[in-house]
């Protein structure tokens, strides 16, 4: 990606800002579009409310879908964490079943696998 820092003009609430970033175009103007479409949402729960109050209530909920996801996203990752450390006590049973009887004539293979 280009590092080159650029001026994105951008249209939020009725307000026109120049964005100065390194990022796409084209994502700067999606993150604008979003906010945007979060400020018409608090603007229409808190009619009576000021463009301040109205940016806080959108921050608010903005915050709110960002730490429900990073919480989804721990969940999904302890959950494959389990799931990996019991794939590997199945696969450990498993090898300790097929190895032969004498375990100091274990194939390197088999000695490799383990110790993993």
């Amino acid at each position: 990606m280009d590092q080159q820092t650029r001026v994105v003009h951008v249209d939020i609430a009725g307000q026109r800002y120049a964005i100065r970033s390194h990022l796409d175009a084209a994502y700067i103007a999606e993150l604008a579009a979003y906010v945007d479409a979060k400020m018409q949402l608090a603007a229409r729960e808190s009619p009576a409310g000021d463009s301040l109050k109205i940016a806080v209530l959108a921050a608010l909920n903005i915050a709110d879908e960002c730490f429900r996801a990073r919480d989804e996203d721990a969940a999904r990752r302890a959950s494959l964490t389990n799931r990996a450390r019991e794939l590997e006590r199945v696969v450990d049973l498993a090898l300790a079943a097929a190895q032969p009887a004498d375990a100091g004539h274990a194939s390197p293979l088999a000695r490799t696998a383990r110790s993993f």
